[in-house]
């Protein structure tokens, strides 16, 4: 029998170097679990399989773990490493054989109490055979390969269509000596283990392939027949002078228009296609904190992705990233004008959905959506949508738009008995493929519907793009976030739709602000985005490169020092290295001369860099202040710094979804300032170093906000000058003096002429009481207006001033 079980064993090795290419997970298990290689090692897996074996025997001579395939000695007892939870279903038969697993736990723990000074890791391991969750009602494509027990047959199916699709996932590793210490008696240990072990497999299946599918008719009646949705039916019969049988065929018709058609074959074509994409299109993509969303999935939260929305891409690349880290990849809300041939089809079965840019007037395809989006959560289906509501055009977070968040907080109200998680997500490019595009329509140009010739334009003009980041936020715990702000709202669950409980929209609010918030502290900073900030705050936006390299260095080195938030990531190559990226990018020029080498952004790029800019600026906010206070005036105390910044930061945090001010910010940045020899700082008082190079650094630092000072100047001068001001001449007024600021100082930033940013200013200073609106929608000052202008007038230049005091 040994003979049979090591000749089986070589021949899984074979086929496993032939056919099965694995993806491992963590990256680099050893350094996240703190592994040692040195001590007693056991792996528990769900399935007692040789080809699974043999998959975890490739992985750990990688890494250089303890082989699988030999036994491992404790004192004088040997046990086998391998510690399978459940044994294959046997050809002509349903039924399994009981595994040993359980024999060998009693003989592990017996041995480790035999020899307390010995210390072992016992490490769970999932093993993938491709993706497919699975249909609720089995066919061929079931019965050829998903089964969690499949017998010698099945699982050479599996090897030979899914090998290429197989994943290694490597868990922490059961805290052994804490087990004993919990358990006094050992023979209590071996079944809590197992039982441990069983649960922990179950959730990482559920994480990994998702529930199992319905087909699309069961869902459609099983949705049609709720009974908001048949109250729903019978109004629109009513309403539209319809019979029963024809309203039914029209909510048939939107869910068919809505609804998500997923198919793992697609997915598995998507991720080949999307691989080839990405190494064709970026020098790679840079993912950070995943792991903290796979501990939620092995927790068995309902997890909801809510990213920025820069660019089609967006779509494509979070869903591949979540599938490479995983994790099933998520049904996602599309705007319906993605729902044209062929990408409908291809985006509907890798699992969107759709959705119309407004329900108004339509109570049928409301009731719908909301049903089929409460069916996701109750079934299991992680879901993605953008809060947005669409691509930021200027490259800065857009105002949240609540709508798929109040319909989620609405199913959380229908009791679903998992905890759901909001996982913010920042994406950023070193460069957005619609870019030029944008520009257009902030130009005023109409927004183009996508089309079959759009997309065949985009893949002809497709080019190096760089490098991409996605960075996973902190997530938001929905539940535990009601139960601190809304203790009373588990009186609001019912089983079926309800009313919506008055205090829903103002938590939904409150929720879309943090996740916003959430965003912009896990940004990640790039070589594009960096040069943005710098070069755009320079007359003619050039540096000679020895002054560009040395800004760059400190703006890298103030964000480790001074740190905005934990989540915020930035580059590991140094200013040098990165420089000779970008330059590679051709958005850059380089001018030489005899004294040297001068760094400018190419004329067609200006404009579009402010895009990158604002991608980052917000992580500039308060060291730009503090540098331009620096500059100005070379003598401040670090209470000025703090009470300038109390009245300007909730403008900052309005506009730019910041968090609260953490204690000792301010003072970690004049720390950093002075680390760098621009001041000096004894913890009271900051002077500033008079000499040029330090001057230098601090002016252009304090530069990076004046454009955003200025639009504050612009607003709070006319309203200042102009009481009772009606709110739509305020508009108009400050569009007109912004443009006029635009010519003479050379201004190209959209966003400065933006009514919409400016709209949403005269909002955040009404709700910070710096100005009250009254019902005619006329305008007054109060008293904080006048404190803002004084600010103002520190921190920005005579020019600026000069030239706002000559148009009013």
């Amino acid at each position: 029998m040994r003979l049979i079980s090591q000749c089986l064993n070589v021949l899984a090795r074979w086929t496993n170097w032939l056919l099965v290419k694995s993806k491992l997970l963590p990256e680099d298990p050893i350094a996240q679990f703190e592994l040692d290689p040195n001590l007693p090692t056991f792996y528990v897996t769900r399935l007692n399989s040789y080809a699974d074996l043999a998959a975890l025997d490739r992985m750990c001579k990688q890494l250089g773990l303890p082989s699988p395939m030999q036994s491992q000695k404790i004192g004088n007892t040997e046990v086998p490493r391998f510690i399978a939870m459940q044994n294959p279903t046997p050809l002509f038969s349903n039924t399994a054989k009981p595994s040993d697993a359980l024999q060998l736990s009693k003989e592990i723990f017996h041995a480790l109490k035999a020899n307390p000074e010995t210390k072992a890791q016992i490490l769970p391991v999932s093993v993938f055979w491709g993706r497919d969750p699975g249909k609720e009602k089995p066919g061929l494509a079931t019965l050829l390969g998903h089964s969690l027990t499949p017998s010698w047959l099945r699982k050479s199916f599996v090897v030979l269509f899914s090998g290429r699709d197989n994943l290694v996932r490597f868990s922490a590793p059961i805290d052994v000596a804490q087990l004993m210490n919990d358990k006094a008696d050992v023979e209590e240990l071996p079944q809590k283990l197992l039982r441990v072990a069983r649960v922990h497999f179950r959730r990482q299946q559920l994480a990994a392939t998702g529930p199992k599918l319905p087909s699309r008719e069961a869902l459609f009646n099983s949705i049609l027949a709720a009974p908001n949705i048949k109250k729903a039916i019978a109004e629109e019969a009513k309403s539209k002078g319809l019979s029963h049988h024809e309203a039914r065929l029209n909510a048939q018709e939107l869910l068919d228009e809505i609804a998500a058609n997923y198919s793992d074959a697609m997915v598995r074509v998507a991720d080949r296609v999307l691989t080839w994409l990405w190494n064709k299109l970026y020098n790679g993509i840079e993912v950070k904190y995943a792991d903290q969303v796979r501990t939620l999935a092995d927790k068995g939260h309902e997890i909801i992705y809510v990213p920025c929305h820069r660019s089609h891409m967006d779509y494509l690349l979070l869903t591949y990233v979540i599938y490479h880290q995983g994790l099933v990849p998520p049904h996602i809300a599309a705007g319906v004008n993605l729902n044209f041939f062929p990408a409908g089809g291809i985006f509907r079965r890798s699992g969107a959905f759709f959705i119309r840019r407004s329900f108004a007037g339509n109570k049928l395809y409301s009731a719908v959506f909301k049903e089929y989006l409460s069916q996701l959560f109750i079934k299991g289906y992680s879901v993605k949508f953008y809060t947005e509501g669409g691509r930021s055009r200027t490259g800065r977070l857009l105002p949240p738009k609540t709508g798929m968040l109040a319909m989620t907080m609405q199913s959380m109200l229908r009791g679903i008995d998992r905890p759901i998680s909001i996982v913010p997500v920042y994406i950023g490019y070193e460069h957005v493929m619609e870019i030029n595009t944008y520009l257009k329509e902030l130009a005023g140009s109409n927004k183009k519907n996508e089309s079959v010739l759009g997309v065949f334009k985009a893949i002809k003009n497709l080019r190096n793009y760089g490098r991409g980041y996605l960075n996973f936020g902190q997530p938001i715990h929905l539940n535990q976030y009601l139960n601190e702000h809304q203790p009373d709202w588990r009186q609001s669950i019912t089983a079926d739709e309800a009313p919506k409980p008055q205090w829903l929209n103002g938590q939904v609010a409150n929720v879309a602000d943090q996740i916003m918030t959430n965003i912009n502290a896990s940004a990640a900073l790039n070589v594009i985005n960096l040069l943005a900030t710098i070069l755009l705050s320079n007359e003619q936006f050039a540096l000679s490169r020895q002054k560009l390299i040395e800004q760059l260095r400190f703006y890298m080195s103030l964000q480790k020092q001074a740190k905005y938030s934990d989540y915020v990531t930035q580059p590991n190559e140094d200013a040098e290295a990165l420089l000779e990226h970008a330059l590679k990018l051709e958005k850059l020029e380089v001018l030489q001369d005899s004294l040297g080498d001068i760094i400018t952004i190419k004329e067609k790029e200006r404009t579009l860099f402010n895009y990158y800019r604002n991608n980052i600026l917000h992580l500039f906010a308060v060291p730009s202040v503090i540098a331009q206070m620096l500059f100005n005036r070379y003598e401040v105390t670090l209470q000025e710094c703090e009470e300038k910044l109390s009245t300007l930061y909730p403008l900052f945090a309005k506009e730019w979804f910041l968090t609260p001010i953490r204690e000792g910010y301010i003072q970690d940045i004049l720390n950093s300032f002075a680390d760098h020899k621009l001041i000096s700082f004894d913890g009271v008082k900051a002077c500033t170093n008079k000499d040029n190079s330090a001057l230098t650094k601090l002016e252009m630092l304090g530069k990076v906000c004046h454009l955003t000072l200025e639009r504050y100047a612009i607003t709070s001068s006319l309203i200042l000058k102009h009481q009772d001001i009606k709110r739509a001449e305020l508009e108009n007024e400050s569009e007109i003096l912004a443009n006029r600021l635009g010519t003479l100082h050379g201004i190209k930033s959209p966003e400065f002429f933006d009514k919409k940013v400016l709209s949403n200013f005269i909002n955040t200073l009404r709700e910070q009481e710096v100005i009250s609106i009254s019902e005619q929608q006329t305008i007054s000052a109060a008293a904080p207006l006048n404190q803002l202008q004084q600010h103002l007038n520190d921190l920005l230049p005579a020019r600026i001033w000069q030239s706002i005091h000559d148009t009013l």
